[in-house]
């Protein structure tokens, strides 16, 4: 009798795990604020008069709370399981969001807001998603988390022109609640029925109950682990610094509204795109060349938005080539993490690397929109950034080969 492929068996097993973790991701603290504030900020401006900066720096301020957050919800997904953390901050992160309908021109309050937001959603960032995928997939791995980060894909596909029309519908606020709305409403109960740990189902528990690989205090020792983080924070910032920021770079650079709402919406249609790709190609081929390949190719992107003048080709192509990368960066670190040090550590070495990665795209938002209140351009911000994606990128390929797990030792011996 023919059995069917194991990477077959492990999506017909998996697959509800990745349909809820893709829309977890999708609608939880990674995508839904960095995609929408580059809409709400012009509306921001125009009710209080806070400079872009100041309406970016609310993306910084999760940052610095990401930093002891994220580890958190690692350490609890860990100690309790990825469920119970990943539902309880979903339905809190909704809240949270919708709080932002209720400022009232303080600044003060705007960045508290911003900061409960991160704290209360930590637990629905990649760090837990990705945890329980990596649990339920091995010969299909990379694939199962391209398709479960394709999530902020699918985001960002809609999310801009949904945030322009609940705003020209409702006004600011009531975008703010609308966008709330949707982990609360979609992804919550979709992760109640479906997501599940793998003492749920004897299988997957049989396959994955002793996690191989390093533990994490070997992984701080690693120079693997120091150079991955050191890549991911240049390489973030060049990412995620335009991203917010993508409707006033074309605003500043002569593009009208309606082209606006035509050219941004690619971004997140490219970060689905490489989403997919991402996966399969680093299943099929060496995850390092592939990141160099693909990380290195924004920096064009970059070059081109530098110039001050260009065409809505060139816009379109600068937008898809950034979205791309996006939706190949989370998987990278996913697959590095598994790959490089194995599933002991996974939890805190991932949360390690998305705090520096966090580092990078924290920041870039509130840097760009300083470099523009300051000089009326993006020139010199854009051109750093790309040097340092061509240099974060390049730096993957000293990581050499992967790391053998002691089962598979004996049969490559």
């Amino acid at each position: 009798m023919t059995h069917p492929p194991q990477g077959y068996r492990e999506f017909r097993r998996g697959w509800p795990i990745v349909l809820a973790s893709m829309l977890g991701v999708g609608l939880g603290l990674s995508p839904l604020p960095f995609y929408t504030a580059g809409v709400l900020a012009p509306h921001l401006h125009a009710e209080f008069g806070w400079g872009m900066g100041q309406i970016f720096f609310g993306i910084t301020i999760t940052t610095f709370v990401v930093l002891f957050a994220g580890p958190l919800a690692g350490f609890l997904a860990a100690r309790w399981d990825t469920r119970p953390v990943a539902l309880g901050s979903l339905g809190l992160f909704a809240l949270a969001f919708m709080a932002m309908a209720l400022n009232t021109g303080s600044l003060t309050q705007y960045y508290l807001t911003w900061g409960a937001i991160a704290l209360l959603g930590a637990g629905t960032l990649p760090i837990t998603w990705t945890r329980g995928v990596n649990s339920w997939f091995d010969e299909r791995k990379g694939l199962a988390l391209g398709l479960t980060l394709m999530g902020t894909g699918i985001f960002g596909v809609v999310a801009k022109p949904l945030t322009a029309w609940l705003i020209d519908a409702f006004g600011w606020r009531g975008a703010y609640i609308g966008l709330g709305l949707l982990p609360l409403v979609i992804a919550l109960p979709v992760a109640f029925v479906l997501f599940r740990n793998t003492d749920g189902d004897p299988q997957a528990a049989a396959t994955h109950r002793e996690p191989e690989g390093l533990t994490f205090a070997q992984t701080l020792r690693s120079w693997r682990l120091w150079l991955m983080a050191a890549a991911f924070i240049p390489i973030s910032f060049a990412l995620g610094g335009p991203i917010p920021n993508m409707e006033n770079i074309l605003r500043a650079n002569g593009f009208a509204k309606e082209q606006i709402i035509q050219l941004t919406p690619f971004i997140g249609l490219s970060a689905l795109i490489g989403r997919l790709a991402g996966g399969w190609l680093v299943d099929r081929f060496w995850a390092p060349a592939v990141a160099m390949v693909i990380l290195t190719l924004p920096g064009l992107s970059c070059w081109l938005l530098a110039q001050g003048q260009f065409g809505f080709g060139a816009a379109l192509l600068s937008i898809f080539l950034i979205g791309f990368a996006v939706g190949v960066e989370y998987d990278l670190m996913a697959f590095f993490v598994a790959r490089y040090f194995g599933m002991r550590g996974y939890t805190q070495t991932y949360s390690l690397l998305y705090v520096c990665f966090s580092l990078g795209a924290g920041f870039g938002p509130a840097v760009f929109g300083w470099a523009f209140d300051r000089s009326g351009s993006y020139h010199g911000v854009l051109m750093a950034s790309a040097v340092g994606l061509v240099a974060g990128a390049a730096s993957f390929l000293a990581l050499g080969r992967y790391r053998v797990p002691a089962s598979a030792a004996p049969a490559l011996a």
